[in-house]
């Protein structure tokens, strides 16, 4: 799987509450309303300026807060490629698998907002194009990757049965 997009920089601490803001709790049931909000108290303008296949940049404890699955699904609805981060919350790692969200941990510093990015999930490198360097992250296992590919965990579970998923 070889993504690319543009960058959008955040910082430490992105919680689940910056992704998906408590006060538009109401909107669980319309997610696709609830993505037109996506990381507004983190970026206000972040909804309308992303575009299909761009990522989001951040440093550690990415996701952290309360464990909604719909913060990583309304990112994915968004048109995020992936989410990188020098770290993430376990759960919200987890989530974003689960929801067909790419998420690669690695060092994000010397990404730019703006700059144009190539990731490799299956090499487990992330290219620069903008600047012309090259990071190596951490690959993500063989199902992960297989989840990924197929949309999620459901769709994956639809399509290769319950048993697949252990393998």
């Amino acid at each position: 799987m070889i993504l690319e997009g543009k960058a959008w920089r955040f910082g430490d601490g992105i919680t689940t509450d910056h992704i998906a803001p408590g006060r538009l709790y109401h909107l669980r049931s319309n997610l696709s309303e609830l993505a037109k909000h996506v990381l507004e108290d983190a970026d206000p303008g972040f909804a309308s300026k992303v575009r299909p296949g761009d990522f989001i940049v951040a440093g550690s404890n990415f996701g952290q807060g309360s464990s909604r699955e719909h913060a990583p699904r309304i990112i994915r609805m968004a048109g995020v490629g992936a989410v990188l981060a020098q770290s993430f919350a376990r759960i919200f790692f987890r989530n974003a698998i689960n929801v067909g969200l790419p998420v690669i941990t690695c060092r994000t510093d010397k990404i730019e907002e703006g700059d144009l990015l190539r990731v490799d999930l299956a090499g487990g490198k992330v290219y620069d194009v903008t600047k012309g360097f090259e990071l190596e992250v951490g690959r993500l296992p063989e199902i992960m990757i297989r989840i990924l590919q197929d949309g999620g965990l459901v769709e994956h579970i639809k399509r290769h049965g319950g048993l697949q998923v252990l393998m």
